[in-house]
């Protein structure tokens, strides 16, 4: 199985911007750590991240047509008004899980409550830091 691993803007900054919410572990230790447990489930894993929309839609389109049998996205502050990015995920012959470090419905600002391509992905794990991205990593694999 192979997995690209797509998070977007600002997750470069993890472990220093807003630890308080999404935690002291890095970006670095975050990569670290699904790379190795990919190994461990045998499955490879590939990271990339963007802060840009267009390139989250081109790696998706990578995903479809290099024939990556999964994605893991997490779009970060995309997730609630980037309708482009649905589109692509709609668009395309690879399944979805959607991943949020933390629980976007329990922030105290309500347009992060609502997000436009959770009805597109397959599954949503959030509010785990990096155990949700190993949730869906294990999702993935079991079917």
């Amino acid at each position: 199985m192979h997995i690209l691993v797509i998070n977007g803007p600002n997750l470069n900054l993890l472990g220093e911007r807003e630890p308080e919410i999404y935690g002291t572990d890095t970006y670095k230790r975050l990569e670290k750590t699904l790379l190795a447990y990919g190994e461990q489930k045998g499955v490879m894993i590939e990271i990339k991240q963007t802060n840009l929309e267009g390139i989250i839609i081109d790696l998706l389109h990578y995903a479809h047509f290099k024939h990556h049998d999964a994605v893991i996205l997490n779009p970060a502050a995309y997730t609630h008004y980037a309708y482009a990015i649905r589109d692509a995920i709609k668009a395309i012959n690879v399944p979805v899980v959607e991943v949020h470090l933390s629980d976007p419905k329990k922030r105290p600002e309500p347009w992060r409550h609502r997000s436009v391509v959770e009805d597109v992905c397959v599954k949503t794990f959030k509010g785990k830091g990096i155990r949700s991205y190993k949730e869906a990593i294990d999702y993935l694999v079991e079917g």
